[in-house]
């Protein structure tokens, strides 16, 4: 944890904060930290800053908190991601977030077991564990937008064409396609497959709404790891 995150409910006020369960354990385990020290802190969706540990107990620790400087920059990107396998799910969530994505679009695909959408990790608090988890590692407080589309179809022949209007549209594919560019400037979507890669019949639908397929080499990688692959060759 290299940024101690903090919710609107921690604060008993403008500039103090109690805190519990995983987060104290941590102050305890990990940081093995004592009253005085400085720690570096977040608020969830706002600024970071420092924070003086005042009082520190097996229930709670309280602090108080300083918050004076802007979360990083996000990437210009939004990230389409046909739904990796449970496990993989979770630690690309980890992934995305703490890489600075700011919006992803969790997609079916033909390749997409059924079984996959049943998972709990796709709860709302599970996907959100993951993400601070993300934010920690970073150092950053803004968490990215999960939208999630369970018809592949409608999204990409009604929705995707308005949200990748104006970016460079991308679809991560092995085969003999061009290779993904290298330090863009400029707005990115980026489609990235299930293991195995899109069918054909979806890569010609998102061809049609306006992304053109690239490949990395000859090498076919796991999601989690084409995921970062591509995101830091293309920033």
């Amino acid at each position: 944890m290299n940024l101690l995150l903090l919710e609107d409910g921690d604060f008993v006020a403008a500039d103090r904060a109690l805190l519990r369960g995983r987060r104290l354990k941590h102050l305890h385990e990990v940081h093995r930290a004592a009253v005085g020290d400085s720690l570096r802190v977040g608020r969830l969706d706002g600024l970071m800053g420092s924070g003086q540990l005042l009082r520190l107990d097996a229930n709670e620790a309280e602090l108080s908190v300083e918050l004076d400087q802007r979360a990083p920059d996000k990437l210009p990107l939004t990230l389409l991601l046909a739904l990796p396998r449970p496990k993989m799910l979770r630690r690309v969530l980890q992934t995305v977030s703490a890489m600075g994505v700011p919006r992803l679009v969790l997609l079916n695909s033909y390749r997409v077991e059924k079984s996959f959408w049943q998972t709990p990790f796709l709860e709302p608090a599970a996907i959100r564990e993951q993400l601070i988890l993300g934010l920690e590692q970073a150092r950053d407080t803004v968490l990215p937008e999960i939208i999630i589309e369970k018809r592949f179809k409608p999204f990409v022949e009604d929705r995707l064409p308005a949200l990748a209007a104006g970016s460079l549209g991308l679809i991560g594919h092995p085969g003999a396609y061009p290779a993904c560019p290298r330090a863009v400037d400029r707005a990115v979507t980026l489609a990235i497959g299930p293991e195995g890669g899109w069918i054909p019949y979806e890569v010609d639908k998102l061809q049609e709404a306006g992304l053109q397929p690239v490949q990395l080499g000859e090498r076919i990688l796991r999601v989690e790891t084409a995921v970062t692959a591509l995101l830091a060759r293309l920033f």
